[in-house]
């Protein structure tokens, strides 16, 4: 019997304990549907086992993150209707935006990436390079905790919306291209919606599994449709559009639309660490996010 899924790939860094984080993940997910469709809401509260969450972060790090410094902060996020006049003057701070130029021109030549400023951002580039090298095949079996159960809804001809955070993006790019080129299944998410996603960037297009094969070989086919939502300030998105840079999809025939949407989307998550644009619960509470849940989830009915 078809079902409906929307699965979600957190992005990188250690993650609180899988059954606290899909509690917080799925609180933030119905409060941003409930924020533009309380209807659907309400009928997604009654179907919390829709929602399955891909915890490869314990595998990667090997440790968990407690959930107390941010539980205070998540609360906080719900119970306010949007961004305050200030998180939008601090998202859109002429510093960012020279940030965004420096990783950029670094982006493009990447022998500068070690004369960044930014620490965090080195560390980050270097955490992801250890995926992409598969040091001990840890890419192989992060990926394996997704295809696993993306094998199982195909066959069973669910409706599925896939949801990647940052780096869980990627993961779910090669995780596709795998499960087309590498095993020829002809399964398809319905959604693909991508949140504060790198796949724009040089340095990792260049690394993604295809990137080096040919025309035919290069791209996934199991995506009906692709959205991508990248908020105000969000580093990680550093370009910000993957339509243009995914266009050969289109061309081939292997996907229906490719859509971008960063216009006035701002993620106004702030813990005692300050504005972080790029925080997974703040995207799902976004009304952009929620506004491509409820279209998705009343299209499949």
């Amino acid at each position: 019997m078809e079902m409906k899924k929307i699965v979600f790939i957190p992005g990188k860094n250690p993650k609180p304990h899988p059954l606290e984080h899909q509690r917080q993940l799925w609180r933030c997910l119905l409060e941003g549907v409930r924020r533009v469709d309380k209807s659907t809401a309400r009928l997604l509260a009654k179907d919390e086992d829709c929602f399955q969450l891909i915890a490869w972060n314990h595998l990667y790090y090997e440790q968990y993150k407690s959930l107390e410094a941010d539980l205070p902060a998540i609360d906080a996020l719900l119970a306010r209707p949007g961004p305050s006049q200030e998180d939008r003057e601090e998202a859109s701070h002429w510093h960012l935006k020279t940030a965004r130029l420096l990783y950029t021109i670094a982006d493009h030549f990447p022998f500068l990436i070690n004369l960044l400023p930014d620490p965090s951002v080195k560390a980050s580039i270097k955490e992801t390079d250890r995926y992409f090298h598969n040091k001990d095949e840890i890419a192989d079996r992060v990926r394996e905790l997704l295809k696993q159960p993306l094998r199982k809804m195909f066959a069973n001809g669910d409706q599925v919306l896939l949801i990647g955070h940052s780096m869980g993006s990627v993961i779910a790019w090669d995780s596709l291209w795998e499960l087309w080129n590498g095993e020829e299944n002809r399964g398809r998410v319905d959604l693909f919606l991508s949140l504060g996603s790198p796949l724009g960037m040089e340095f990792v297009r260049h690394r993604l599994l295809g990137a080096g094969a040919d025309e035919a070989h290069r791209y996934t086919g199991n995506i009906h449709r692709w959205l991508n939502i990248s908020s105000v300030g969000d580093l990680t998105a550093l370009d910000r559009g993957v339509a243009d840079d995914f266009n050969g999809m289109l061309k081939a025939g292997l996907t229906q639309s490719i859509h971008d949407e960063f216009e006035d989307v701002y993620n106004y998550f702030r813990n005692q660490d300050g504005l972080n644009v790029h925080r997974s619960y703040g995207y799902l509470v976004n009304p952009h996010v929620g506004q491509a849940i409820s279209n998705w989830w009343r299209q499949s009915e």
